[in-house]
């Protein structure tokens, strides 16, 4: 458009300078040598014309030149721009491993902080963006947050990533695929999912299938396993020996003892079973004398609890030997105070 509106320019103005030298300088004729070659006699207008022609040719030129540089220039920022786009819609899936290769250095900046960067959308962003692609990856972010299922096997994410390990959340709630068939193929999901649906799992599942699949236990599905002990529906029939089995494939804290005791407090063990289930658990893991006392006195076995007393050091065990020493005296308070 440019190099049109030029040229028209060009031509009328060596139109008129033609014009002009031809009407009031000279509308002779003359013949010149270049370089040694004798040129056709032409009128003096046009030899003065001719100069202004070729600086035309050579602006023409430059003109050129420069507007297929610049075409490149631009193709490159139009390529980085939707890199750029592809950079952003990454950064909002949380893709783990991203690198971009820019051309400009102003987009290699940008994509460099958006290698490591993960965005997350704040408010509502649908139609606003401007950008079809961007549009469409804001729509899943917000259905699945929504609790909606949206197929992201176009995206390639991995089983660890947070919409992914969310999407097949919303799946297992919706009732599109079992726990059982989740855990069963396991290898194809993220662990934590896993996980958390085993908490529920163990809540009716058989002993076998609890055991089958109890490489996902954690201290709530344990929990859950412990409530079920004798309880009024989903009675869960465990020996010791196999409960104990079980409480190994994690790793439990003095604490974590405690609050299984607690646990079995309120549900149905009997107390016999109960109460020599920590005394195994105690002989086995140190750890677990805090919470063996505990039942003893939650159980109101004082004998053994005294005898746990006598042997240990007088340093150990203080808060047991502060509710004994009460005990004594009789005051009565809840052995819960005191753990």
């Amino acid at each position: 458009m440019y190099i049109k509106r030029y040229t028209t320019a060009a031509f009328i103005w060596m139109a008129l300078v033609g014009w002009y030298v031809y009407a009031y300088v000279s509308q002779e004729s003359m013949s010149i040598d270049l370089f040694g070659i004798p040129m056709p006699s032409l009128s003096i207008a046009l030899w003065v014309v001719v100069p202004i022609f070729i600086l035309y040719l050579a602006s023409i030129a430059h003109m050129t030149f420069y507007s297929v540089v610049g075409s490149f220039r631009l193709r490159k920022y139009e390529k980085d721009y939707e890199k750029m786009i592809d950079a952003i819609i990454d950064a909002y899936l949380g893709k783990k491993h991203r690198h971009y290769s820019f051309k400009t250095d102003r987009y290699k900046l940008l994509g460099s902080l958006l290698e490591k960067t993960t965005l997350f959308p704040m408010g509502d962003l649908l139609g606003s963006v401007q950008n079809e692609k961007i549009d469409t990856i804001l729509k899943f972010i917000e259905q699945i947050k929504n609790g909606e299922v949206v197929d992201l096997k176009p995206f390639n994410l991995l089983p660890e990533n947070e919409l992914v390990i969310q999407n097949e959340r919303n799946r297992y709630k919706k009732g599109l695929i079992s726990a059982e068939a989740l855990l069963s193929e396991c290898t194809k999901y993220a662990d934590i999912l896993c996980e958390e649906v085993y908490v529920d799992y163990v809540k009716t599942a058989s002993l076998v299938n609890i055991k089958k699949y109890q490489g996902f236990l954690t201290k709530e599905s344990l929990y859950n396993i412990l409530a079920r002990i004798n309880a009024d529906e989903n009675t869960l029939e465990i020996s010791n020996e196999e409960l104990i089995e079980i409480m190994k494939k994690i790793k439990l804290t003095k604490g974590d003892f405690i609050e299984i005791s607690k646990v079995l407090s309120r549900g149905g063990m009997i107390p016999e079973q109960r109460m020599k289930l920590f005394e195994t658990l105690s002989d086995e893991n140190e750890d677990a004398l805090d919470a063996y006392l505990f039942t003893l006195f939650d159980l109101e076995m004082l004998a053994p609890a005294d005898e746990v007393l006598q042997n240990a050091q007088p340093d150990e065990f203080t808060n047991f030997r502060a509710y004994r020493a009460l005990k004594e005296c009789n005051k009565n308070f809840s052995i819960y105070m005191f753990v």
